[in-house]
């Protein structure tokens, strides 16, 4: 296994990883980016308030994204198993 191939793996594996976790991390930002808004206009500093509509909109975004993560997972894994004899050489 050459150097190249492994900075192609790594490449691959870290596309893959910002794809599936892209859309958690942008739901929870926007929801915690709304919810201190709210809080700084309001003059209410709690900080057990962002974390029920954070847990809900992570809950929407599986539901609506879970689907397509698992299947880019599953994709990546089965070329990865699928390619491993050619990466011994």
């Amino acid at each position: 296994m050459n150097e190249g191939v492994i900075l192609g793996l790594m490449r691959e594996a870290l596309t893959v990883a910002t794809l599936v976790g892209a859309p958690l991390l942008l739901t929870t930002l926007t929801v915690g980016m709304v919810v201190s808004i709210i809080q700084a206009a309001t003059q209410v500093n709690e900080a057990t308030l962002t974390f029920v509509p954070k847990l809900v909109g992570v809950f929407v975004v599986l539901l609506l994204f879970g689907p397509w993560m698992m299947a880019t997972l599953l994709d990546f894994s089965a070329g990865l198993f699928a390619n491993m004899a050619s990466y011994g050489r």
